[in-house]
């Protein structure tokens, strides 16, 4: 395993993030997919034997209980200090802003309640979790000093942001005393590239550490055509982000397969190896053990120069799905898709 700073910040991380939103029970969260609770506790082992050491959770996946398997499964197969736990917050919702409770109040309730899930007395990396253009971001960025402060919080992150928004939110911390973001989890794989625009430039310029989600595309480029799981037959979320786009990104994938063949490796190792040229930490998931092996040996590939241009040579600019595609003004009025099926107990 190789480690690095996430970031300027002291957290020092593996080069791989276990991802948990595929944890927890099925029956009372967003997706139908997930995998119980020894399944997952078994993939986390794995994982911890491998050498990861960052896991990437949050609230809002299964209601809670995704936080509540990774807690246990680290109560039981490592010690608190050697991991680093990065779990996430949703925005207000609209029930919280008719009874007046304040983004700060609401950082603090909810950090409190994944503090609860985790069976944990501080976490790592804590991340907001989408941008919030009903709440002042001061707001947000002042419970998550105020968690800070009270040792419940050692860094802080956001996720499903624009450079813009972040830079704004630093600028903002930085004259108030608070501390800033140092790392940014956002949509970024080979058929989804327009984080190359503004925000890896930003972050590579400011030394802030870039953790995406969504590093296989939700399984499609670990696939070859044809394949198929449970996810990709039942995520209609997954479906969402990349359905529109299919016919342009089967030159991509087709090209995952051939270098793949070269190496007798799998598509998994040849993707993530691409990512881990532009990246701190890819955020990966797993259902299945087999699912973090074949991650954590992408560390072994090292493409050529030659390789990355083939990987990189058929992409063609994407519109903006899923959350992203709701960063705009007008989600003051709908009700974003985390936040309706994200609901969880405090």
């Amino acid at each position: 395993m190789e480690y690095v700073n996430l970031g300027k910040s002291d957290l020092k991380v593996s080069r791989i993030c276990m991802g948990c939103m595929g944890f927890g029970k099925a029956e009372t969260g967003q997706h139908s997919w997930t995998v119980d609770e020894e399944t997952s506790k078994s993939i986390i082992k794995r994982g911890l034997e491998l050498g990861i050491n960052f896991y990437d959770t949050a609230i809002a996946y299964q209601a809670g209980t995704s936080e509540e398997y990774l807690g246990k499964a680290i109560k039981e197969y490592a010690k608190r200090d050697e991991v680093v736990i990065a779990t996430k917050f949703l925005p207000r919702s609209q029930e919280e802003i008719a009874d007046g409770i304040s983004g700060k109040e609401h950082v603090i309730s909810s950090l409190d309640a994944s503090l609860s899930h985790l069976g944990m007395d501080y976490v790592d990396l804590y991340i907001y979790h989408m941008w919030d253009w009903n709440t002042p971001v001061e707001e947000y960025l002042d419970g998550m000093a105020e968690g800070v402060k009270a040792g419940k919080i050692r860094q802080i992150g956001i996720a499903n942001c624009f450079a813009w928004q972040l830079a704004e939110a630093n600028a903002i911390a930085k004259a108030n005393g608070w501390p800033e973001f140092v790392s940014v989890q956002n949509h970024y794989n080979l058929i989804m590239r327009e984080e190359e625009r503004e925000m890896k430039v930003y972050a590579d310029e400011r030394n802030i550490a870039l953790t995406p989600y969504s590093a296989l595309a939700a399984g499609r480029l670990s696939k070859r055509p044809g394949e198929t799981s449970k996810r990709l037959e039942q995520d209609a979320y997954a479906k969402l982000k990349y359905d529109a786009s299919a016919d342009k990104d089967a030159m991509v994938i087709a090209k995952v397969c051939e270098i793949a063949d070269a190496h007798s490796v799998s598509m998994t190792e040849v993707s993530l190896a691409w990512l881990l040229t532009k990246v701190a930490s890819p955020i990966v998931g797993a259902t299945k053990l087999r699912h973090v092996e074949g991650a954590v040996k992408a560390l072994n590939l090292k493409l050529s120069s030659e390789e990355i241009k083939a990987l990189e040579e058929f992409y063609e600019p994407h519109f903006l799905s899923g959350v992203m595609a709701q960063n705009t003004p007008a989600s003051r009025t709908i009700e974003q898709v985390w936040i309706k099926n994200g609901k969880y107990r405090k």
